[in-house]
């Protein structure tokens, strides 16, 4: 185990003094179910990471780009840190290789799964973020992202329904969508996650997918649908 975490600092380039956070940020809910001897599984790690991500991601994009709009600074953020680009990152920095499964888990192939790479990526920021602070953590992400971002803010709108409902619900009820989780269901290694998003004018929409996030993006395509209807 010492020399797979070795492995995974030198990947990220970060050395932890508190290894033990980053031995939870690799630890997937499978594995830690199946193993008494397991610490925490990475999910509360992955709750901070993502905050830590987003608030990251939205300071560069504030100092990189002075003159663009809260519009084109939500297209920009989004772009960076949607799944596909998050397990793509995971993946460059072999952290495929370095999770650790449940045996069920493993068996429906994991391991490629973009929301779990996604989410592990995110543990380890989170991690990084409790060990060396917000610096620590802003420095990985940005050398991380550091070939992906655009030259001007005139981006093409990314195909982001959160971000997309985020701007359609500012611009009618200047208020933003609010998500909650509903219910998970399903066996650990093929979980179901149903998502409700309730707009400030009472209605609310539902989404299902094999990730929270998955089911985000479901729920608010469904409620773009309708408000465009209405348009």
């Amino acid at each position: 185990m010492d020399e797979h975490l070795s492995g995974v600092q030198d990947c990220i380039d970060y050395h932890f003094s508190q290894v033990k956070l980053l031995r939870s940020a690799l630890i997937h809910s499978s594995y830690a179910n199946e193993r008494e001897d397991a610490s925490e599984d990475n999910e509360r790690l992955e709750f901070l990471g993502d905050a830590v991500l987003e608030l990251c991601v939205s300071e560069e994009v504030y100092r990189r780009f002075p003159e663009a709009t809260e519009g084109q600074m939500t297209r920009i953020r989004s772009g960076l840190v949607k799944e596909k680009s998050l397990a793509d990152a995971a993946r460059s920095l072999r952290l495929d290789q370095y999770l650790l499964l449940g045996k069920g888990e493993e068996a429906q192939g994991g391991r490629q799964r973009d929301s779990l790479l996604a989410d592990a990526l995110e543990a380890v920021f989170g991690a990084v973020f409790l060990d060396g602070g917000f610096l620590a953590a802003k420095t990985l992400i940005l050398r991380l992202f550091g070939e992906s971002w655009p030259d001007t803010p005139e981006v093409r709108a990314a195909k982001d329904h959160k971000s997309r409902l985020q701007e359609i619900t500012q611009q009618r009820f200047k208020t933003l969508p609010v998500y909650r989780l509903e219910s998970t269901d399903g066996p650990e290694h093929a979980k179901v996650f149903r998502v409700e998003v309730a707009l400030s004018d009472g209605r609310v929409f539902f989404g299902q997918g094999g990730s929270v996030k998955r089911a985000e993006q479901v729920a608010a395509a469904t409620a773009i649908r309708t408000l465009e209807a209405e348009e």
